[in-house]
C-alpha cells in the first residue's frame, strides 16, 4: 500500500503526540488537512489563517502542548503574519503546516515564503523529496518543543501528493529538552553574597519560570529566604494564594503591593526579560535595588545588575540548597509586612480599594463593571485578554488559577485583533475551564469572523467587550499631544446584536444590574458562548497609562 507525502507527513505529525489542528483550507493545504483529520488529528476549521494561527499559539499557552496551524500557501501564509509574530515574540510551540512553491519552480503567483518566516523570526523546514518528508516533519516538532518557538513546515506544490518510495516507519521522536542548566560556581557565589546581606528580598517569578516547572521551588526558596512573591504579568497566579504574594508586578500592581516592590533592595528574577511593562518604566523598584536577571533567553536586561544564564527552576534548587549549606539568615521582611498589616492590603488588591464611579449617560465605569463581575465569573477559567487600554480592568480585577488560566494575545508584538480567535484556542486546548474572554470594540471588530469559531465550538465561553466606541490607548495616549480624535472614534456598535446573528447569547450591559445575564448563564451550567456588549465611559484612564503618561 502507497503513501503519499502527506499522509505520512500528517502521520508523523500524530506520532509525534500533536491532536490538534487549526486551519483554513485551500488548494496548497486541503489534502494534507484531510491526512491529518484520518490520522486522528481534531480539526477546528478558522475563518480567517491569522485566526487560525492564533489560535494555535493560545491552545500552547493555556496547555503547554504542541499544536498545528495549517494553511495555503501565499496569501495563505501572508494572513497568518501577525499571529505568527506574536507567537515567535511569545515563544510559543506551534507547527505551521503551509503549502509552497513547487520544488520545480515557483508560479506566477508564489512568494518566498522563507524569507517572510524569517523576518518573523521563525525557523523553516522544507523537505524537497517525499523520502525525506517524515524526517523533515520530526524535525519540525522537534525544534518547536525544544525551541519553544513556532516553526513553519512548507510542503512544496508538487510533493504533497507524490508517493514515497516505501511505507515510511512510525516514528516517536525523543522530544526532551537538554538537561536543566544551573548557574556557574562563580555566578552562583554572587548571588549568594547578596542574599547574605539582603534585608528585603523579593522572588519575582517570569512566564519562563512558569514553563520551567519552577513554581513550586520559587515559592520554597521564597519561603527560605522571608522574601516576598510577586509575578510578571504573564506568570500570573503562579503564587496563587501563597502567604507571601504580592500579586502582579508593573503597571497593574495595586498601590499597596506596588509599595511593597518598591521597598525591595534584591529582587531575584527568574524567567523574565524585566521588560518595561514588568517594570513599570522603571517606576516599580527602588533604583538602589540590586537585580539578579535568571534566565535561559534573551539579552541581559538594562535593569539586571547580575544576569545569570540558567534554567529557573534549577536555578532556584540550586540557590536554595546553597542558602541552607551556608545558613544564610532568613529575612524578617515578610513577618514584619504581615505584622503592620502591609501584606494584607496588598493581598486585597485593587478589588479592596474603593473609586469614584463614572458611570451615567448610558455608559458603565469600567472598573465598577469589572469588580462587579470578577464574583460572578467560574473559578475555574482560562482569561483571554486581546491588546488595548481596557486590558488594565481585567488584569486588576480578575485574578486567574495560574499562568495556563491567562492568555495575553497581542502583549509580545503589540497588537490587538487576536482575543477571540485566541479565546477559540483556550476553549478547545481547556474545555476543562470556562474562558473569559476580554476584548476592546476595536479588536472585536478587527478579528470579528471568529466569534463565529467560538460560538460553533461549542465550548463555555464568556466574551466581555469593553466598548467605549475608540481605539482607547491611542486617544489617551495622542489626543493631548495633537492627534484628531475623529481619526480614533467610529459610531456605536451592537456587538449583541452580531453575537445574537451568529448563534451566541449577547446582552448590552449598561449598568450592573444588566450582569443578571451572567448569573442565568452560569446556573445553566455555562454552556456555549454569552457576550456581554459593556458601553464603558472613554474617560476613565488606567492607572498603568496614568502613571506612564504622568498623568
Amino acid at each position: 500500500m502507497t503513501t503519499t507525502c502527506a499522509a505520512a507527513v500528517a502521520r508523523a505529525l500524530a506520532d509525534c503526540g500533536i491532536d490538534h489542528a487549526f486551519g483554513l483550507v485551500g488548494g496548497g493545504n486541503v489534502l494534507a488537512t484531510a491526512a491529518l483529520t484520518r490520522a486522528g488529528v481534531h480539526y477546528t476549521a478558522a475563518r480567517h489563517e491569522g485566526g487560525a494561527m492564533a489560535m494555535a499559539d493560545a491552545y500552547f499557552r493555556a496547555t503547554g502542548r504542541v499544536a498545528v496551524c495549517t494553511t495555503t500557501h501565499g496569501p495563505g501564509l501572508a494572513n497568518t503574519a501577525t499571529a505568527l509574530a506574536e507567537a515567535a515574540k511569545n515563544r510559543s510551540a506551534v507547527v505551521l503546516l503551509c503549502g509552497d512553491a513547487p520544488v520545480a519552480g515557483p508560479r506566477a503567483h508564489d512568494i518566498d515564503q522563507s524569507a517572510l518566516a524569517a523576518s518573523l523570526g521563525v525557523p523553516v523546514v522544507r523537505p524537497t523529496d517525499p523520502d525525506t518528508a517524515v524526517e523533515h516533519t520530526v524535525r519540525a516538532v522537534r525544534t518547536a518543543t525544544t525551541g519553544q518557538c513556532p516553526v513553519a513546515l512548507f510542503l512544496p506544490g508538487d510533493l504533497t501528493g507524490r508517493e514515497l518510495s516505501a511505507p515510511p516507519v512510525p516514528v516517536v521522536p525523543a522530544l526532551s529538552a537538554r538537561p536543566p542548566s544551573r548557574a556557574r560556581a562563580a555566578e552562583a557565589d554572587e548571588v549568594l553574597a547578596l542574599l547574605a546581606g539582603a534585608r528585603r528580598p523579593l522572588v519575582l517569578g517570569g512566564l519562563g519560570a512558569w514553563r520551567a516547572g519552577g513554581a513550586k521551588i520559587l515559592a520554597d526558596l521564597g519561603d527560605r529566604l522571608g522574601a516576598l512573591l510577586a509575578t510578571t504579568v504573564m506568570a500570573n497566579g503562579m503564587f496563587a494564594a501563597h502567604p507571601g504574594a504580592l500579586g502582579l508586578c508593573g503597571g497593574f500592581a495595586s498601590p499597596p503591593a506596588a509599595a511593597l516592590m518598591g521597598e525591595a533592595d534584591v529582587v531575584l528574577a527568574f524567567g523574565t526579560r524585566l521588560d518595561d511593562f514588568t517594570l513599570h518604566g522603571g517606576r516599580i523598584l527602588d533604583p538602589a535595588a540590586r537585580v539578579v536577571q535568571i534566565t535561559l533567553e534573551g539579552a541581559r536586561a538594562p535593569r539586571a545588575d547580575l544576569a545569570v544564564r540558567g534554567d529557573a527552576a534549577a536555578v532556584a534548587a540550586q540557590l536554595l540548597d546553597a542558602v541552607e549549606s551556608l545558613g544564610i539568615a532568613r529575612s524578617p521582611w515578610r513577618e514584619r509586612a504581615a505584622a503592620s498589616g502591609a501584606l494584607e492590603r496588598a493581598g486585597g488588591g485593587w478589588a479592596a480599594l474603593p473609586h469614584p464611579d463614572a458611570s451615567g449617560g448610558g455608559r458603565i465605569d469600567p472598573r465598577t463593571l469589572s469588580r462587579a463581575l470578577a464574583p460572578l465569573l467560574p473559578a475555574e477559567r482560562t482569561v483571554v485578554l486581546d491588546g488595548g487600554h481596557f486590558i488594565g480592568w481585567p488584569a486588576m480585577y480578575w485574578p486567574v488559577p495560574d499562568p495556563a488560566g491567562l492568555v495575553f494575545t497581542g502583549a509580545a508584538f503589540q497588537s490587538i485583533g487576536l482575543g477571540l480567535a485566541g479565546a477559540v484556542g483556550a476553549a478547545v486546548g481547556r474545555p476543562d475551564r470556562t474562558t473569559v474572554a476580554a476584548v476592546g470594540d476595536g479588536g472585536a471588530l478587527m478579528g470579528l469572523p471568529e466569534l463565529d469559531t467560538l460560538v460553533r465550538s461549542g465550548r463555555s465561553a464568556l466574551v466581555v467587550v469593553y466598548d467605549d466606541a475608540s481605539y482607547g490607548f491611542e486617544e489617551h495616549m495622542y489626543v493631548p499631544r495633537g492627534a484628531d480624535a475623529a481619526t480614533l472614534r467610529f459610531g456605536d456598535t451592537d456587538f449583541a446584536g452580531v453575537a445574537r446573528a451568529l448563534g451566541a447569547r449577547a446582552v448590552t450591559v449598561r449598568g450592573t444590574d444588566d450582569l443578571r445575564a451572567v448569573r442565568e448563564w452560569t446556573a445553566r451550567g455555562a454552556e456555549g458562548t454569552l457576550l456581554l456588549d459593556c458601553k464603558v465611559s472613554r474617560d476613565v484612564l488606567a492607572p498603568f497609562l496614568s502613571d506612564l503618561l504622568g498623568r
